[in-house]
């Protein structure tokens, strides 16, 4: 499909945003009056410059209170609207929105909008020009999709048209199927806009809030594939306005714009490849476009193991950290100061490797984690779809007879390794790490696995990370939670694949003042501040921790006494978990019992915890008590 981006959707002067969106491989632009008006040059120079970036003007926009006017105002509008055309004539726009009324001098009368649209439609094909005509989600007589068509119709002009919008149909829960009927030649241009669930006026919600498809919790998928079923051919584009995104570095804004229609594309070709019709004697019509085919989203099968970036004296600060967590060291790394700790399926890997990728990171921020190892059924297939996907590929330098992992650049700049299933629990560790088995199983502390990672972002990557999850690594996001921190509120939401064995936590502060902000401003953003390790029995782990060394962080007495009134618990149960220190969260799944070690440098911490039957979130309710504890230090 032709991919077009409104250059409001950008930060930056129109000049930067053209350049943004030439970079990021988009076909044309829909330009947006005020980013014209501003401009310190003429149409023509425009038509110039976006051509040198092989870029086309598909659309200019908006052209607003025009139909169902009284006579006086709708005669000076289409003065108004000869002077657009003189623009769009310099600049090569052949398609003007003209968006539905919301002047309190409209009059609700469908048969006078048409007609007044038939005219700027006549007066447009004088110039070869196009118009097209948009339902806003809060126009004064006209908000749905339905009734814009109906005025289309009515008006019956080869030169007007509609123009399709997905968040005005989606916010006001508008069922989009009835699109798979209007003839695709009549409509004129498809823009799309995801966004999250907001109880909030409408027009607050479309000027603040929207996102990019896949970030929000729109079906936009299901829009789209009835805008296809009704067999528009048109740009693909995206209409994006969101407050974040107007101070966002605009390259990296650009590459999830286009990201995102990717990945709309795909999952649209797939939902339809499956679909059935809804009766036999009316088929499914095919596909009159060709949409984009990446590699299928990878089968993930949880952590492989987690890197940390370390210089000498952190590596062994580190060192004696996991010890105390019940790891052992078990191997050295054949070429590399890169150690290798592992507890039940677990591996740690420490790396103080002056030149490495690790080390500079560690320069930049101090020790952090700076890789992820995900178990993966075809490494080289997740790599083919991150990278059609628009994420970078990484390629690390190997010595002899070591192997060759094949890793992505995730957003922030960490590395995402896709380790072979086949190669089983210990055929990476074989392969480059000289293994010492002895004494690897003493002083095991009952830690399995990894239960669940949390990133720390800086807000304006939140967006990115949930795009990048879904769209690159197929997994699915969660509920969106605020957490109270003593400083601030944090938004916290969990990502995961299907089978739950890959989970990630994306937390941002939305204060300066809180821990998770204070970690970024070390880590640079985008970093593992918290590991969750989990076990079947958590006091024993936690008396074995503690046995250990190992500090946790101190829950007061108060929460316990408040935990007995909000849940029904068994006495003998809320004193063991008072004595330990143990919180606990319940849901109608099952339960979680959960611990959170002393925090390490740059802020990094550790969470034991148990599941108990199919409990499906992260102790957020918790958080609160672990953020307080550790103000209180």
């Amino acid at each position: 499909m032709h991919r077009s981006i409104a250059t409001v959707s950008l930060s930056g002067t129109l000049r930067q945003k053209l350049e943004a969106v030439a970079a990021a491989g988009f076909d044309g632009i829909e330009l947006f009056e005020a980013d014209f008006i501003n401009f310190k040059g003429t149409a023509a120079e425009l038509r110039r410059i976006t051509g040198d970036l092989g870029l086309s003007i598909d659309l200019y926009q908006p052209f607003r209170d025009f139909e169902g006017m009284p006579e006086p105002q709708f005669r000076r509008s289409l003065d108004r609207a000869e002077r657009k055309f003189d623009l769009m004539e310099a600049m090569g726009a052949p398609l003007v929105l003209c968006c539905s009324n919301t002047s309190p001098l409209a009059v609700n009368d469908p048969a006078l909008a048409a007609a007044q649209l038939h005219e700027l439609a006549e007066r447009a094909a004088r110039r070869n020009l196009r118009v097209g005509f948009e339902a806003l989600a809060w126009g004064r007589h006209t908000s749905l999709y339905g009734q814009a068509w109906n005025i289309v119709k009515q008006a019956g002009h080869a030169h007007l048209g509609l123009i399709l919008d997905s968040f005005h149909t989606l916010s006001l829960k508008d069922d989009p199927a009835g699109i798979a009927g209007i003839p695709g030649d009549k409509i004129f241009f498809l823009q799309m806009a995801d966004a999250p669930l907001l109880a909030m006026d409408v027009l607050q919600w479309a000027r603040h809030h929207r996102s990019f498809p896949g970030q929000g919790d729109f079906d936009v998928v299901g829009f789209f594939e009835q805008v296809l079923r009704a067999g528009y051919t048109g740009p693909l584009s995206l209409e994006i306005f969101n407050d974040i995104f107007r101070e966002t570095p605009n390259r990296r804004t650009a590459v999830d714009a286009m990201r995102s229609l990717l990945y709309l594309e795909s999952e649209a070709r797939e939902r339809m490849a499956t679909a059935k019709p809804s009766h036999p004697v009316q088929p499914l019509q095919p596909l009159r476009v060709e949409l984009f085919n990446p590699p299928p989203a990878p089968a993930l099968s949880g952590l492989s193991f987690i890197e940390f970036a370390a210089d000498e004296a952190s590596a062994a600060t580190l060192a004696t950290l996991v010890e105390q967590l019940g790891f052992r060291r078990i191997g050295k790394h054949r070429s590399k100061a890169v150690t290798l700790y592992r507890q039940g399926d677990i591996n740690l890997i420490v790396n103080a490797q002056p030149d490495s990728f690790a080390r500079q990171r560690f320069e930049a921020h101090g020790t952090s984690v700076c890789a992820l190892g995900v178990r993966c059924d075809d490494p080289l297939a997740a790599v083919g779809r991150a990278t059609a996907m628009r994420s970078q590929r990484h390629d690390s330098p190997v010595g002899p007879n070591e192997l060759r992992v094949p890793a992505i650049v995730a957003p922030g700049g960490n590395l995402i390794h896709f380790v072979p299933e086949a190669l089983g629990a210990n055929g990476l560790y074989e392969a480059d790490f000289v293994l010492d088995d002895h004494g690897a199983e003493a002083g095991d502390a009952g830690l399995q696995r990894i239960d669940h990672v949390a990133l720390g972002l800086a807000l304006d990557q939140l967006d990115t990370w949930v795009l990048f999850t879904r769209a690159v690594l197929g997994l699915e996001p969660g509920e969106s939670l605020e957490l109270a921190d003593p400083f601030g509120l944090i938004r916290s939401r969990g990502v995961a694949n299907a089978e739950r064995s890959l989970r990630l936590v994306l937390n941002v502060s939305l204060s300066q003042r809180t821990r998770t902000a204070r970690t970024l401003s070390v880590t640079g953003g985008g970093a593992v501040h918290h590991i969750a390790l989990s076990c079947t029995d958590i006091f024993d782990t936690a008396a074995r921790l503690r046995a250990n060394g190992t500090r946790f962080v101190p829950i007061s007495d108060n929460y316990y006494d408040d935990l007995a009134t909000r849940i029904d618990l068994a006495p003998e149960l809320l004193a063991r978990m008072r004595e330990a220190g143990v919180l606990f969260d319940r849901s109608p799944a099952g339960d979680y019992l959960h611990i959170y070690t002393e925090s390490f440098e740059g802020g990094l911490f550790f969470e034991v915890a148990q599941r108990v039957g199919n409990y499906d979130a992260y102790g957020a309710l918790n958080a609160p008590a672990r953020m307080a504890s550790q103000a209180q230090d």
